[in-house]
């Protein structure tokens, strides 16, 4: 075949792509009204949004019926698992059951910052009777408070025990619960200032959410929790995975989960800065591994500083914790700088049997991270 020939097979194939293209975007179009209306029915019968053995028998089915045409299984399931997170968008905004019709008013202080928004629209959606209390509302704020059954304080950390402390006069039956990142003191708090339920909340996700299919929250129980199950079970019809656990080991747990993270990764950009990368030049010369971290780095210094420096100073016992770090940063340090591989290779291996099954876990999760981050290059 001669170049003119070469160019008008490959032009004919390019019209046929296109129209099967078409034709994807027209079916797409027609699950999308589906799955509206799978939505709508969801939201009059309240049953949740997300349906984990309904996703998972989903993807099984066509991950075979792929591998029976010849397709990649992988590739089906990348397709679907896209799908599904617009299907969750299109069911979400057809608004969700009310748990608790009785439920006479939920307050969230701080309702119209990032985190605290996203509670007074889905509260809303859930058609509750929502009030937000802002730092100019303290004049109006005995009625505002008044006949609530659900406070949320959703202040920054740094505020938080003070805007407890003026909670003092709260209905008796009224839900008092925190949505701030440390939980031992919030809790006190609460615990102190006011008789009836309380518990401390922890969302895991951040205000860009656009539901919470897949999200978790974390719960630390303070008092009466059967009269706080049904806010619980709000959440549940909202997506969310509750996770409880007692203030204490949450706290633990979020200095190295939170608090040792975001501390070295803020390290890390501070040490970029100050050995003057260039780092347009870092970007194209990045596997998509350190791509991925590279991402992970900017991200967090594209938000609000506040935010971070109130994480990381909330708890004066997270220095022990990130002292420790430092010390086996230089620990394997010096095993590097004496050469003494062996040392390293045993460090190595006694970390990855500690991680067990997780590390090939990981490892799998990871590929497909890896590849969204690599196609991200421009």
């Amino acid at each position: 075949m001669d170049k003119k020939e070469v160019d008008q097979y490959l032009s004919s194939l390019r019209e046929e792509i296109d129209e099967i293209d078409s034709q994807l975007v027209e079916l797409l179009a027609k699950r999308r009204l589906v799955t509206t209306k799978v939505g709508e029915l969801k939201s009059k019968v309240g049953m949740p949004i997300f349906a984990p053995d309904r996703e998972a028998q989903l993807i099984a089915k066509r991950r075979q019926q792929a591998s029976d045409v010849g397709l990649s299984p992988d590739l089906i399931e990348d397709v679907l698992r896209r799908l599904m997170r617009d299907s969750y968008v299109s069911q979400d905004a057809s608004g969700y059951r009310c748990v608790n019709s009785a439920c006479r008013k939920v307050v969230v202080i701080g309702g119209k910052g990032q985190l605290g928004h996203v509670f007074v629209d889905l509260f809303q959606r859930s058609n509750y009777t929502v009030a937000v209390l802002e730092q100019d509302d303290w004049q109006h704020s005995d009625e505002i408070l008044r006949d609530a059954s659900v406070v949320i304080v959703a202040v920054p950390i740094r505020l938080t025990s003070t805007v407890i402390q003026k909670l003092d006069n709260l209905p008796e039956d009224c839900i008092l619960a925190d949505i701030t990142s440390v939980k031992e003191s919030p809790l006190y708090e609460m615990l102190k200032v006011h008789t009836g339920p309380v518990l401390g909340l922890h969302p895991m996700f951040g205000p860009d959410v656009s539901g919470l299919i897949k999200q978790t929250i974390i719960v630390c129980d303070g008092r009466q929790a059967n009269n706080y199950q049904w806010l619980l079970e709000q959440f549940e019809v909202w997506g969310a995975k509750i996770y409880p656990v007692e203030a204490v080991t949450h706290d633990q747990a979020m200095s190295m989960v939170q608090v040792m993270r975001h501390f070295s990764t803020i390290a890390y950009g501070y040490h970029l800065m100050t050995e003057g990368a260039d780092i347009s030049q870092l970007v194209e010369m990045s596997s998509p591994i350190y791509r991925l971290e590279l991402i992970m780095v900017g991200r967090l210094f594209a938000q609000d500083p506040i935010l971070y420096t109130d994480i990381i100073f909330a708890n004066q016992d997270n220095v022990a914790m990130m002292k420790r770090f430092a010390y086996r940063f230089l620990e394997l340090l010096e095993d590097v700088e004496m050469s003494d591989k062996a040392a390293f290779v045993t460090m190595f291996n006694q970390v990855a049997d500690w991680f067990g099954d997780y590390a090939e876990l990981f490892l799998q999760e990871s590929k497909g991270m890896l590849l969204k981050a690599n196609e991200l290059k421009k």
